[in-house]
């Protein structure tokens, strides 16, 4: 796995995301790694972010984590792509085009999550990424995510 979480790449104009972003002092500040093929995400959410169900987590919240996962995998793998290094240069920031979220079971408050991304098609500057969300290897949620590269003047992709 990477050291540095793919958000710490990101440059500063795009770092203030409520879920991803390291300059969000109020923002969940969640940090995704690249490993191998896939990127990893360990979060623990707070006790405050409880959904309808005592217990379990808001789905809402859910729906963040795999969006924002998913924005770190894609920028990530579309660097991967072009076959450079996580130093080489900031990465680019993809938005969200299409979220769909599959509640598979309730996530339980008070463990760990996993988040797990695997890139399904990267063609021109949108990126298809599936997510799973986990907690102790039991997959409560899955998302789809179509992602799309934001312009930058000198990205000389």
């Amino acid at each position: 796995m990477t050291a540095k979480a793919i958000q710490d790449y990101y440059r500063d104009e795009y770092a203030h995301c409520f879920g991803c972003g390291r300059l969000n002092k109020d923002g969940m500040q969640i940090q995704s790694h690249w490993n191998g093929e896939e990127s990893v995400c360990h979060v623990m959410p707070k006790p405050y972010f409880t959904g309808g169900v005592p217990g379990t987590l808001y789905g809402g919240l859910i729906a963040s984590l795999i969006d924002c996962h998913s924005a770190a995998t894609a920028s990530a793998a579309k660097w991967h792509d072009k076959v450079f290094a996580l130093d080489d240069q900031p990465l680019s920031r993809f938005v969200t085009a299409s979220l769909k979220v599959d509640y598979l079971k309730p996530t339980p408050m008070g463990k760990m999550l996993e988040l797990r991304g695997r890139v399904k098609e990267i063609k021109g500057q949108k990126v298809i990424v599936d997510v799973t969300l986990s907690s102790e290897q039991d997959i409560c949620a899955r998302g789809e995510v179509i992602l799309v590269q934001l312009p930058e003047q000198d990205v000389h992709w």
